[in-house]
């Protein structure tokens, strides 16, 4: 093979080779399998990839403490009661919580978010059942008191920490109330726009 072919060999393979330039120094990539990813709707989430991301998409009443993942903190919330029978909690929430659209975030976006997960009855739906909340019930248990105050009521009977956590969970990720029903098909709560979009307001946003 002269040297004549060989250059034209070259020349095709480097234009069917991919371009790779350098990562600039300011920025971190990070590589991982998503092939198990079903949605991106918090309501929805079942799976390990969209779980990891939802928690850093979404703020929720309860967290772990980051120092410490076996302390259950409030998040959003910035302080809780709970009655001497242990079925009413009583949340406020830290002052000046805005969504990544620049709603502010309220006690009736909780409500409504909670209520939604019961209402939609998808997969993870079963970890707020628990605590007794039905489509029927859910609107009289869980209520704004103000902008800033959520009672919630539970009727099982349950350590105050078991709802605690359950609080805690990607179920109970707080949606932007206002742009998830601009988003509304047929009813559905902006569940398909929420496959594929987020309304959160943690330190990260879903881009695409």
């Amino acid at each position: 093979m002269n040297k004549l072919v060989i250059g034209i060999l070259f020349l095709a393979w480097s234009a069917l080779a991919p371009a790779l330039a350098a990562t600039p120094k300011n920025t971190l990539v990070m590589a991982k399998a998503i092939d198990d990813m079903v949605t991106m709707d918090p309501a929805e989430i079942y799976e390990l990839s969209n779980s990891e991301i939802a928690v850093n998409v979404y703020d929720r009443l309860m967290g772990l403490e980051p120092e410490d993942i076996t302390k259950l903190v409030p998040t959003a919330a910035e302080s809780y009661t709970v009655s001497d029978d242990g079925k009413t909690f009583t949340f406020k929430l830290k002052p000046g919580l805005k969504f990544h659209s620049g709603n502010p975030l309220t006690a009736e976006d909780v409500a409504f978010s909670l209520q939604r997960v019961i209402t939609l009855n998808l997969t993870p739906a079963y970890i707020l059942q628990q605590l007794g909340w039905t489509p029927d019930n859910v609107k009289d248990l869980i209520r704004p008191l103000d902008d800033h105050t959520l009672q919630v009521k539970i009727t099982g009977d349950f350590a105050p920490s078991f709802a605690l956590n359950c609080l805690s969970t990607v179920a109970s990720s707080i949606v932007d109330k206002k742009e998830v029903l601009a988003h509304e098909k047929n009813g559905d709560l902006g569940h398909d726009w929420l496959k594929t979009h987020s309304a959160g307001s943690g330190p990260y946003s879903l881009k695409a």
